[in-house]
């Protein structure tokens, strides 16, 4: 992915590499949410404090020579792409063994003399970018998946692979290239004309990116292959990042799409496979190259895993978030997911949907008069009505858009910052009002001792013994959904067959 791809992901959905499945779904379906359904699936509560301040913008130069000016403006940039991710996170036993890793691919591309540099990204995504001249980024997301070093060596040579070919510098330039011709064809002819040219140039621009990704692909496992590593990972590793993309979608009620989307900036990804192999056959069959997977379990032991507890952590159906100090329970049957701005949860594929942000109110304005704003449409205004939630002033209220009923509740958690939970549903009937209004009620302060509890998720390895199956280690892992489906995903069990006695896994442990 190159990094200009990587930013607009970013801006898009700065918690989650794609749309969340309840962010979909209410981009789909809420749209009596009038200034709130342009942040609906935007808007976590890693943030939750500062809503209503302008986001950072941010753009990557296209790459250039080393220069003073070019590295200062990689640095400013460097800076951007870490308080976007998150923050940089500090392993150095991880780091040691990326930036060996690194030089290895340098001496096999004929560089070692400059070799890159890694930066481990604090985010539970699965992703990793360039930034030239020198600068490679992994997400601990990306290494806690990752079952051996080659496959993090494929990746990592993928994207030396789009700076090598500049392949920023070439996209720029199809951009420009595209820009005066759509320009051109508006002046010359018509505004319309000028609109078919611009959706023709975006096909060919995304065909081009298409193409990049599968140049960097064959760039990046000649070179690793060259540097001794398994040349098969690349293909390996794609393999298991659409497993995890399908156990996601699963969780959420959904399923995943194969047909590719002619205006994705990525090959589909059986393409992908079907190309890496054809390229890493090149180099024998498979077998050939070493995966090094005990040295890489062993850097990654303790590694965190999933959200940073510092934005809130995500227990069965609880949220709670320490620095912010409160604590939600949703309603039996939910899967949350804590996106940038928002706690969002699905039940039953979309048949519900919740989502639980914040904003800033002056404390002069009542909750009612806020409710009665305009904030929101199709509000049943006879159904306002003033409560107290655990000791801190609220209202509820009703609103209906088409075939979807909303319970809404806004609970004053300080003077100046209000809570919002909006349940959506079909029938909004007894039942569904006593359990929404239960899950309301559960919202409250934490308190010291709660907050100081909330520990860190982490990736643990461990030795299988006699009589260890899947199924038997997988209860070992810690409070997340589906124990086995991940722990088969963690340790790609669906390609490497039953637990070997002595071998060493992935789980997770608080």
């Amino acid at each position: 992915m190159t990094r200009r791809m990587i930013l607009q992901s970013i801006r898009k959905s700065p918690r989650l590499h794609g749309v969340s499945s309840a962010a979909a779904w209410f981009r789909r379906h809420c749209l009596l949410l009038c200034p709130l359904v342009a942040a609906l699936a935007l808007a976590g509560c890693a943030m939750m404090e500062q809503q209503g301040e302008k986001p950072v913008k941010a753009e990557i130069p296209a790459a250039a020579p080393r220069t003073l000016g070019v590295e200062t403006l990689a640095s400013a940039e460097h800076k951007k792409i870490i308080a976007l991710y998150g923050g940089q996170y500090h392993d150095p036993a991880a780091e040691r063994f990326l930036n060996a890793m690194l030089l290895k691919l340098a001496k096999a591309s004929g560089n070692p003399a400059d070799p890159y540099k890694v930066t481990i990204l604090n985010s539970p995504i699965i992703n990793a970018f360039a930034l030239p001249p020198d600068k490679i980024y992994v997400t601990r997301g990306l290494l806690t998946l990752a079952n051996d070093a080659s496959e993090v060596a494929a990746v990592m040579a993928h994207e030396i692979g789009h700076i090598t070919a500049h392949h920023a510098m070439l996209r720029e330039e199809q951009e420009k290239r595209a820009a005066v011709i759509t320009e051109a064809a508006s002046v010359i002819q018509s505004r319309e004309r000028g609109e078919q040219v611009a959706a023709m140039e975006q096909r060919t621009i995304a065909r081009f990116s298409r193409q990049q990704e599968l140049d960097a692909d064959e760039i990046g496992i000649r070179s690793m292959a060259k540097a001794g590593y398994d040349p098969y990972a690349a293909a390996r590793f794609l393999n298991t990042m659409e497993a995890a993309r399908a156990l996601h979608a699963a969780e959420f009620g959904e399923t995943v799409s194969t047909k590719p989307d002619l205006l994705a900036t990525h090959p589909s990804t059986p393409a992908r496979i079907q190309h890496a192999i054809a390229v890493a056959h090149e180099f024998g069959p498979p077998g050939v190259g070493t995966t090094d997977r005990t040295a890489y379990l062993a850097a990654i032991d303790g590694m965190m895993y999933g959200d940073d507890p510092t934005d809130g952590v995500i227990r069965g159906r609880t949220f709670l978030h320490p620095r912010l100090r409160f604590i939600f329970e949703a309603p039996e049957g939910f899967v949350l997911e804590n996106s940038a701005q928002a706690v969002l949860g699905i039940k039953g594929g979309g048949a519900e949907a919740l989502r639980l942000d914040s904003v800033r109110l002056s404390q002069d304005t009542s909750l009612e008069s806020y409710i009665h704003s305009g904030w929101i449409e199709g509000l049943l205004r006879s159904s306002v009505q003033p409560l107290e939630i655990n000791g801190m002033p609220a209202v509820t209220a009703i609103a209906r858009a088409g075939e979807w009923n909303f319970r809404i509740a806004l609970i004053r958690f300080d003077p100046a910052v209000v809570y919002r939970i909006i349940f959506a549903i079909h029938k909004l009937d007894a039942d569904a009002e006593q359990r929404f209004r239960a899950s309301i009620e559960s919202f409250r302060h934490t308190t010291p001792q709660e907050a100081a509890r909330v520990k860190p998720l982490r990736i643990v390895i461990v030795t299988a013994r006699n009589g260890d199956k899947a199924e038997t280690l997988a209860t070992k892992m810690a409070t997340i959904n589906r124990p086995l489906e991940n722990f088969e995903l963690l340790n790609n069990l669906h390609a490497t067959g039953p637990l070997r006695v002595g071998g060493h896994y992935k789980i997770v442990t608080e």
